[in-house]
C-alpha cells in the first residue's frame, strides 16, 4: 500500500500520540510505504519513498496543497490521508482515494 499523508495528519499526531492520526500514520508504517517529494520531503518521515514529480498538477482550490497531489499521482499511491477539506473534497483523485484518518482506518479494518 502506497500512501500520502498531508502534513496536518503528521502535525495531529504528534500533538497526542493516541488520536487517529496516529493510529493511521502508525498502520501505514506497519502495512505500506510513504511517499513523498522534494517540495513535502522537510515534513516527512525518514523511512519516506523519494518520489520524482515529472507530471504537475493545478487542480486544488487552494494551489499549496497541489503537490500532495503531485506527489499520490507521480508515486501511483493508493491513498491520501489529509484533515485538508481542500483536498478531501477532491475524493477521489483519479483514481486515487483522498480520505481522513478515521476513514483511512475503516477502510484498513475492512
Amino acid at each position: 500500500m502506497r500512501v500520502v499523508i498531508d502534513t496536518n495528519v503528521f502535525v495531529s499526531a504528534a500533538l497526542k500520540q493516541t488520536s487517529v492520526p496516529a493510529i493511521a500514520i502508525d498502520a501505514v508504517e506497519q502495512h505500506g510505504v510513504f511517499l513523498k517529494s522534494v517540495a513535502t520531503e522537510q515534513r516527512w518521515l525518514q523511512s519516506s519513498e523519494l518520489v520524482e514529480v515529472t507530471e504537475r498538477v493545478n487542480i486544488c482550490r487552494d494551489p499549496t496543497d497541489d503537490k500532495f497531489l503531485e506527489v499520490a499521482l507521480n508515486g501511483h499511491a493508493d491513498f491520501v490521508v489529509s484533515g485538508d477539506a481542500d483536498l478531501l473534497t477532491l475524493n477521489p483523485f483519479r483514481q486515487i482515494a483522498i480520505l481522513s484518518p478515521a476513514a483511512f482506518l475503516a477502510v484498513l479494518a475492512g
